[in-house]
């Protein structure tokens, strides 16, 4: 017998638009605390609550007005890192709240394009990865809080990719640092998609079993628990509301250094962007069809919502869970 997911959060979950109408379309989100929010998308935009999303402040990054944002850190409410994924793929900083923003990271190369990045929880050591460049995947570090950033070199058989197969800067989500990482070594994991679609887990990679073979499906998203439990999903995103093949589940153990991968019983309702675990056995997770819930671990999901988001994100110290979108569209999960 499969329980409802109703019954299991006790509460109906409700999806509560906090704002809209901004021209732009928001794919980064940040959620330091239950009060302080930062979002980022298109035409040079940056959002910024302080209160929980009763109100925002709408930024648009100084000389960087036709810049695509698809992902933000926010260490603070004064401090956050922004990522403008194409030629010239470039990171900024701010320290001001967003009044005045520092270029710490440019690469001019012909085909770049970053994807998404991640911090550890002290915020010293970050991670992006980008599509690409001559089949070997493009990976730049810092470990002085986003300051500094170098390339590392990934010419290697480690890092080189199959044909078609790239990252997708859907949510800014497809990768999560596991430890503490070098200019030498990234102990993290990410997803692939494209024609091929892959888990990478430091040196090892293994084959997803999610829907692949064209340049719109795959992998877009990777929420890890405790560095044991993982929930990827993805699907196809020219076909939405298709089911098949979307979600994967994976165990990493530990002693053996094995993954276990599997399937859910009940897949999310359509292509998925962007998964989070809210707790060890309760997820979230958004795409242009949905919303939907699990709370047996992503076993089972269930639509809570048909309202389209690309990302979505729990406060990493409290318990509010936001999501944003095409629009502006900022919201936030509660339970009835």
């Amino acid at each position: 017998m499969v329980l409802s997911t109703y019954d299991l959060f006790a509460q109906k979950p409700v999806i509560n638009i906090l704002d809209s109408g901004k021209k732009t379309s928001l794919r980064g989100l940040s959620v330091v605390d239950d009060n302080v929010i930062w979002a980022s998308g298109s035409n040079g935009t940056v959002a910024r609550s302080t209160d929980g999303g009763k109100s925002f402040e709408w930024i648009t990054v100084n000389g960087y007005e036709q810049r695509d944002f698809r992902d933000v850190e926010a260490f603070d409410a004064n401090t956050a890192v922004i990522m403008a994924v194409a030629e010239p793929a470039i990171i900024l900083k701010t320290k001001d709240s967003g009044k005045t923003w520092k270029k710490v990271f440019e690469d001019t190369t012909k085909g770049m394009f970053l994807d998404a990045m991640d911090f550890t929880d002290d915020k010293k050591h970050g991670v992006v990865i980008g599509d690409p460049i001559d089949n070997h995947i493009f990976l730049a570090v810092t470990n002085d809080n986003g300051e500094k950033w170098e390339a590392l070199n990934t010419h290697t058989n480690l890092y080189k990719t199959n044909d078609s197969e790239a990252f997708f800067a859907a949510s800014g989500t497809n990768i999560k640092i596991l430890s503490r990482i070098t200019l030498n070594s990234v102990n993290a994991c990410y997803v692939s998609g494209g024609k091929s679609s892959r888990l990478f887990i430091g040196d090892e990679s293994k084959e997803l079993p999610i829907i692949q073979g064209e340049q719109s499906t795959g992998a877009n998203s990777i929420a890890i628990y405790d560095k044991d439990k993982m929930v990827i999903v993805g699907g196809d995103f020219s076909h939405d509301t298709l089911k098949k093949d979307n979600c994967v589940l994976a165990t990493l153990h530990s002693k053996t250094e094995q993954i276990e991968l599997s399937k859910p019983y009940t897949p999310p309702h359509g292509y998925r962007s962007c998964v989070e675990y809210i707790k060890r056995e309760k997820l979230i997770t958004c795409g242009m069809s949905g919303v939907d819930i699990s709370s047996d671990g992503g076993i089972n999901w269930e639509l809570i919502s048909t309202k389209s988001f690309h990302v979505c994100q729990k406060a990493k110290k409290g318990s509010k869970v936001f999501l944003a979108g095409s629009n502006g569209k900022i919201a936030m999960l509660t339970f009835e």
